[in-house]
């Protein structure tokens, strides 16, 4: 029938009229305003061959980049606090400020100065203006390391149109911001106790032509002197995203193999994510040799955001790269950015979010519970769960979060959470019908279910409590009957407080005890599955035993429902799982007692 009315939507859709378009703001053709950007010509690209093999130095400016895109900036305690989780991860270069912006940001930094590690560069930015640059080179005099960052806005667009600066004028303003920095830091006799390094930044090289960028840093090079062991940095900044992450690449190898005494030259990127890119053209920047990485953990920068340092780094990390970073408390890092920053992790960004590791689909619940029962099994190193590219318990997850449970989980979502909580395996039948309970329950709540709800779900529906009408009494005795190996149980049952004799014969303990029950509540059971194993290990182990009965109901129709028996005898633990299902067919009025 489908199949059918499908073929006559066909039809008659082939007779209808061709929809027109109806644009209001957006342009039905964008080109004119909007043009492809330019590429590089660069036909012999080395850089989508290659690999990460090793961390690049990481640059973390989320006190300065980060705090300067905040509608409420931090305050000086935030500040402080955040500066030490980030030598805690280890940022070896922290941009701490603009401090000739404000006397806080001065204050600040001084902070820094006095309080980083001897390893640990503090990095300031400034304008390349006389006075800004005097101002921000005192605000890190006494500094163990510290770097001045300068830059200067080299596309055409911005010198055209905000700065009507021609490129021999950048070139000359460049120059001259070099020498003056050059002059108060490393040629001064009174500033040698401090590391200087110098960062120059085309601004919106991205947007740059690359010929001229690597003109202008040529000079900027020429006129710092750096050496081998002190390199001069160069970031290339995509401080708007323009082009896709490829693009990007080409700029940064066509600017790496063209700069000269390359030994002498860090290469960093920064991208920002206009494009929603900004990972991806860190790490394209990275194979095509930039040195370093500039960004905020958790990507917070201006408009769109500028890299997440922290999906760069472990992405590294889930391909066998150490990223020299340590996020195995996440938890943490989350919990100083969204209180400091004001805004929220979102619950899906990568590795971060709230919900990454948790799967709700009932297919992607089951893949993940096999993978586990496998790789426990196999006792693997190799990390090869589905879904999960990371094993959380790297960056101090538990477990527990990876499946959740609502209406749309499946079988292996409710099974996983019994197996953490309670450590029962139950088997795969009787994960079927658990399955449809708890969905039951998340459809009537309208919600997800916490995990202590689902394991208190589990209890009632297949484990008799104490109060319960029937209770298994702990003796009975197991005798031959004849000599075909038939026995003959006689047990008890404990039925609204009174003591009830069970007999029956059967070719062992559970057969025999459930024609025992057959012949005491008028109801004929079969046994349809059995299953056990055990719970715990060494003096405190016990077996966990589950049944499926089956049963002719009220109606006369065939039906079966399990039962779970916990005991620290494998035949106890099997006649409770029998007593819990009798207590489930008192309660839905199959049996009378």
């Amino acid at each position: 029938m489908f199949k059918r009315s499908f073929v006559l939507f066909q039809k008659a859709s082939s007779r209808m009229p061709p929809v027109e378009l109806q644009y209001k703001n957006m342009l039905k053709d964008p080109k004119g305003k909007y043009n492809a950007f330019k590429k590089v010509h660069l036909p012999n690209r080395t850089w989508p061959n290659k690999e990460i093999t090793k961390a690049p130095r990481w640059l973390s400016t989320d006190l300065r980049d980060g705090n300067q895109s905040l509608p409420d900036p931090m305050s000086v305690a935030e500040k402080k606090e955040y500066f030490h989780k980030l030598i805690d991860l280890g940022f070896k270069e922290i941009e701490v400020s603009f401090p000739s912006a404000s006397q806080t940001d001065f204050d600040f930094t001084r902070y820094a100065v006095e309080n980083a590690p001897e390893d640990v560069s503090i990095q300031v930015l400034t304008q390349s203006r006389d006075h800004l640059v005097r101002r921000t080179v005192e605000s890190v005099k006494g500094a163990k390391r510290a770097t001045i960052h300068t830059y200067l806005a080299t596309s055409d667009v911005f010198r055209d149109v905000v700065f009507n600066m021609s490129q021999d004028e950048a070139i000359a303003k460049a120059i001259e911001t070099t020498k003056l920095v050059k002059s108060l830091t490393k040629d001064d006799p009174t500033m040698q106790d401090t590391i200087w390094s110098l960062e120059f930044s085309p601004e919106c090289f991205s947007d740059t032509p690359v010929e001229f960028a690597v003109e202008i840093c040529e000079a900027v090079k020429n006129v710092w002197e750096p050496t081998v062991e002190n390199p001069i940095i160069f970031n290339l900044p995509a401080t708007v995203e323009v082009a896709s992450p490829n693009v990007y690449a080409d700029q940064i190898e066509y600017f790496c193999t063209h700069i000269t005494e390359r030994e002498k030259v860090c290469v960093s990127v920064h991208p920002h994510n206009d494009r929603g890119c900004g990972v991806a053209a860190a790490e394209l920047g990275v194979l095509a040799g930039a040195d370093r990485v500039e960004g905020c953990l958790f990507g917070n920068g201006e408009r769109t955001g500028n890299v997440d340092l922290v999906t760069v780094a472990l992405n590294m990390y889930t391909q066998g790269v150490s990223p020299n970073l340590d996020f195995s408390d996440i938890e943490s890092v989350i919990e100083i950015a969204e209180r400091c920053n004001k805004i929220n992790i979102h619950p899906r960004a990568p590795y971060g979010g709230s919900l990454v590791v948790c799967a709700f689909s009932g297919s992607h619940q089951d893949a993940i519970k096999k993978g586990f029962t496998k790789r426990e099994a196999r006792n693997e190193v190799a990390w090869k769960i589905p879904y999960l590219p990371l094993d959380p318990k790297d960056i101090g997850r538990s477990y527990e979060a990876v499946i959740r449970v609502n209406s749309q989980s499946g079988k292996g979502g409710a099974a996983w959470i019994i197996l953490r909580t309670l450590g029962l395996d139950l088997p795969r039948q009787m994960q079927v019908a658990f399955s449809g309970v708890v969905q039951d329950s998340a459809d009537k709540l309208g919600r997800e279910l916490k995990t202590e709800e689902i394991a208190e779900l589990f209890k009632q529906e297949y484990i008799a409590t104490s109060d319960a009408p029937i209770q298994a009494l702990d003796h009975y005795e197991l005798a031959k009957k004849n000599d075909k190996g038939d026995k003959q149980i006689d047990a008890g049952l404990a039925i609204n407080g009174q003591n009830v004799p069970i007999v029956g014969s059967g070719n062992g303990l559970i057969s025999a005890f459930v024609d025992g029950i057959s012949k005491k509540f008028n109801t004929k059971f079969e046994v349809a599955n059995y299953s056990e194993h055990s719970l715990g290990s060494g003096s405190s182990v016990k077996a966990a035993t589950y049944i499926q009965l089956k049963y002719l109901n009220r109606e006369g129709e065939k039906a079966a429902t399990w039962g779970c028996g916990i005991d620290g005898d494998v035949s106890q633990a099997s006649l409770q799982a029998i007593v819990s299902v009798l207590n489930k067919l008192v309660a839905a009025n199959e049996i009378s007692i």
